[in-house]
């Protein structure tokens, strides 16, 4: 075997590490979901109190990403994806442990944590790994698809893990799989970095991520107060001041946490948007139509899962097709057209009503929205990175990684009040409560179809024609 087969079988070994803990860290989004009543029962959380195993993990994920992918560029890449690693693995083993409601709370937030540490720095080792151009766009569409599937993944493998072992082992699981990647890391992932750092911009890191603590929390917190309550009100005028402020300090910072410049970028800028409202439209999507499946279709938890898993396979047969669409045709055909297939998995599905069958009325839906939802995401990842220094990588990561789980928050929050304002006005009407349901999850899916199109629009006006031979010379002249 020659060097250079060489060289590109390590780059492969590189993708298996790094996509392995990917998709720990996206499995662990869902998977928890199915234990909730076991754990409610077991650990003796209040009704208020469980949604905090969900959003603890949710508030330090989303508002610490941007600080994560700074800091594995002027720390390390290696070193950063290491350390999350090491933090999720330890705060996994101790959930599998947690003996009541306060630490287990406690540990999903140290999870959170590991996790803005590693998505990132994973991100930017895959993309300094793999040059720009046809073996990139493979490796991005494999992330893709991971991101696609163990959201699904996660709660078919949480109702087995429960039913067969308890749900201790939703945690324990992780930690094998952790301990793989601590040892084969160093010996096979170069460290890299950005070069001639001149510090650490503690005022925006602190900014960023109170920021965009506050946005997240106003988020989840609309669903018990609603959007014009004084509380959410309140959080979501301290964001845009905090955030307004970190603006304002990266403008002048020597060394800003987020150089704005990277935002002059067309590729970065509109596809922090559209990842954003793909983030929104697929956790909105899957969340209202899990709920479905099981008040309205009658599914348990384990069945649900199940009913999704086609969506999951289609996800990636469309991702590894899309990194190899975008090298013939570019990055915005394969945008564009991944929208518009979205929405007409999104229209399908919203013609679900209390009698609706799966194989006749959601399989084709779910088929559709699987095709689609790839296709924008590997798309915007490789227009996001195809024009960014490799020292900024890190950074980019963490902008592109907010904005999905951010816009997920916030396209969740849309849907859930939709549906159930929606569910509200059919029962005081005097419909049944099937049909009052059903009637909340149409409602709630024309809103995520909504999402769909304003992203279609924004791909079909605003998007840029990237191409592989296009991103070889942005890098060039980078290097």
């Amino acid at each position: 075997m020659n060097d250079s087969s060489q060289h590109s079988n390590s780059r492969w070994l590189v993708l298996a590490v790094l996509a392995v803990a990917q998709f720990m860290v996206v499995l662990d989004v869902t998977i928890v979901n199915v234990a909730l009543p076991a754990i409610q029962t077991d650990l003796g959380f209040s009704v208020d109190g469980l949604q905090w195993v969900v959003n603890a993990y949710t508030l330090a994920f989303g508002s610490l990403l941007l600080l994560g992918g700074r800091a594995s560029d002027l720390l390390g890449r290696r070193r950063v994806f290491l350390a999350g690693l090491g933090l999720f693995a330890t705060a996994s083993l101790a959930g599998g442990l947690a003996t009541s409601p306060g630490m287990l709370v406690a540990v999903r937030a140290v999870q959170g944590v590991g996790a803005a540490l590693l998505s990132p720095a994973a991100l930017a080792l895959l993309t300094v790994t793999f040059p720009a151009g046809r073996d990139r766009n493979i490796a991005l569409g494999v992330w893709g698809a991971l991101a696609a599937i163990g959201g699904t993944l996660g709660v078919v493998a949480g109702g087995v893990l429960v039913d067969a072992a308890g749900w201790e082992w939703i945690f324990f699981v992780n930690v094998p799989f952790a301990v793989l990647g601590l040892l084969a890391t160093p010996r096979i992932v170069a460290e890299s970095r950005r070069p001639g750092g001149q510090g650490f911009d503690l005022a925006g890191a602190v900014l960023a991520s109170t920021g965009l603590l506050a946005l997240v929390y106003a988020i989840i917190r609309t669903d018990a107060a609603g959007w014009g309550s004084t509380e959410v009100l309140g959080l979501l005028g301290a964001a845009v001041a905090l955030l307004a402020a970190f603006v304002a300090v990266e403008a002048r910072a020597s060394d800003p946490l987020v150089p704005l410049e990277l935002f002059r970028t067309r590729g970065l800028s509109v596809s922090t948007i559209a990842l954003g409202l793909n983030g929104a439209a697929f956790l909105g999507m899957f969340f209202i139509t899990a709920l479905y499946l099981q008040q309205v279709h009658g599914d348990s938890a384990l069945d649900a899962g199940v009913h999704f898993l086609p969506m999951g396979v289609a996800a990636i047969a469309s991702a590894v097709v899309g990194a190899q669409l975008v090298t013939r045709i570019g990055t915005r055909a394969v945008y564009v057209a991944g929208s518009a297939i979205g929405v007409a998995g999104l229209l399908l599905l919203g013609r679900a009503g209390a009698s609706a069958g799966y194989g006749a009325d959601l399989l084709p839906g779910l088929v559709v929205f699987g095709l689609g939802l790839p296709l924008v995401g590997v798309s915007n990842q490789i227009a996001a990175v195809a024009e960014v220094p490799h020292e900024q990588a890190g950074a980019a990561s963490g902008i592109v990684t907010s904005a999905f789980q951010i816009g997920g928050a916030a396209g969740l929050a849309l849907v859930t009040s939709a549906a159930t304002a929606r569910v509200g006005e059919a029962v005081a009407a005097g419909a049944a409560q099937q049909d009052a349901l059903a009637a909340g999850f149409q409602r709630g899916m024309l809103v995520v179809a909504g999402i769909a199109v304003a992203n279609l629009l924004i791909g079909a006006i605003r998007a840029p024609r990237i191409t592989p031979d296009a991103a070889l010379v942005a890098e060039a002249a980078a290097a």
